[in-house]
């Protein structure tokens, strides 16, 4: 057998047609190829987490697998989000302005004004479509929450679900947030069930490492020498927060010295870490959040174990992460892997300090009060 012979399409076949086979010599069109030694990319958009909540970046919740990531690569230290979770993640996936995306808002506030519609226009390509084209797999899994949400369901259209804005496969759920222990699922473009019950141990996150997992095998036993672009993008740490006992249980009492005091803590570990000058000041504390001493021991309490959850969540996520990373040095890609984690927007304020039946009230301010 000869040589094989690959061209461009569009360009003229380089090959030769003659009146018999033996006279004849076949030519291929160039398959999408990346460029040899390319990594591996994958984007960690964390949901509601702020900067000083992960150990990474010395906060007081235990993240040991973004930790690795951190002490082997770059903390950044400045750095811009929309403070809006829509509006950030057409950014991270774009690099255009949220304006520009039409996405000024979150999908479920769009208003017909330009850049408010959110109606992202097609010709503002995003990552993963660039790199298709760069002869990357590319995945997506978890929070989409880029589609209007009347074009969320499973009537379609589906022209602006992740299977058409260049990912070539899709777990997860399209909206804002989700139940973490019966999400409202997307596999592709098509809705399914839960793998398995919640009495069988089921949580989003593992369903979703699971399914991470899945795609880069399967990717890998197929195409070993072909890079993926990963975008992972987990409910977590976004209301509801939902995790199993035993991951809160690991933070009883560790938040009992209160807000005020947390604030101190985590600033003077992020000086030791170097992200602040040793000679910074600490920043004024926000009027409109009482002092943690002038709480009634019932709220103290209450407030306390809402930061528990939260952090027993995160970490969770943090390990379910963590076995998208071991697979990855198991098959020997960890090394080729360019990873990027990024939260959307600081901590939520979702139903205020004291929690609230419908979460939406506070986007209009009006803060539910309890007896």
């Amino acid at each position: 057998m000869g040589k094989l012979i690959e061209y461009e399409t569009g360009t003229a076949f380089p090959g030769v047609i003659g009146r018999t086979l033996s006279e004849s010599s076949p030519a291929w069109p160039k398959p999408l190829r990346a460029k040899e030694g390319s990594p591996n990319v994958i984007f960690l958009v964390l949901d509601d987490v702020g900067y000083g909540q992960m150990s990474a970046v010395g906060g007081l919740v235990n993240t040991p697998n973004i930790d690795r990531l951190a002490q082997n690569g770059l903390r950044y230290t400045n750095m811009h989000t929309t403070a809006l979770c829509s509006p950030t993640r057409s950014c991270i996936l774009t690099g255009r302005n949220h304006h520009s995306n039409g996405v000024a808002a979150i999908m479920e506030t769009a208003t017909g004004f330009p850049g408010y519609d959110c109606r992202m226009p097609f010709e503002n390509g995003m990552l993963s479509e660039m790199l298709l084209q760069y002869g990357y797999n590319t995945f997506c899994i978890g929070k989409w929450h880029l589609s209007p949400a009347e074009e969320s369901t499973p009537a379609g259209p589906f022209h602006r679900w992740p299977t058409w804005r260049g990912f070539e496969r899709y777990y997860g759920f399209l909206g804002g947030e989700t139940n973490q222990w019966f999400p409202d699922l997307t596999y592709d473009n098509h809705s399914v069930s839960q793998p398995k019950t919640v009495e069988e141990g089921y949580h989003l996150d593992e369903d979703l490492a699971d399914h991470a997992i899945q795609f880069v095998l399967d990717a890998q036993v197929n195409a070993p020498d072909k890079p993926f672009f990963m975008y992972y993008a987990p409910g977590c740490a976004h209301a509801p927060h939902q995790v199993s006992k035993k991951w809160i249980d690991k933070y009883k009492g560790k938040f009992d010295m209160g807000w005020d005091k947390y604030r101190e803590i985590v600033f003077q570990r992020q000086k030791e870490l170097g992200i602040f000058s040793a000679d910074a000041k600490i920043s004024p504390r926000d009027p409109d959040v009482p002092a943690w001493d002038s709480l009634s021991n019932d709220q103290k309490r209450l407030y306390a174990h809402f930061m528990e959850v939260f952090a027993g969540f995160l970490e969770h996520c943090d390990y379910q992460f963590g076995r998208v990373l071991e697979t990855l040095e198991q098959i020997g890609e960890l090394e080729n892997t360019l990873i990027m984690v990024i939260s959307d927007n600081g901590a939520s304020s979702e139903g205020g300090v004291s929690g609230a039946f419908n979460e939406m009230s506070s986007f209009n301010y009006r803060w539910e009060k309890f007896e």
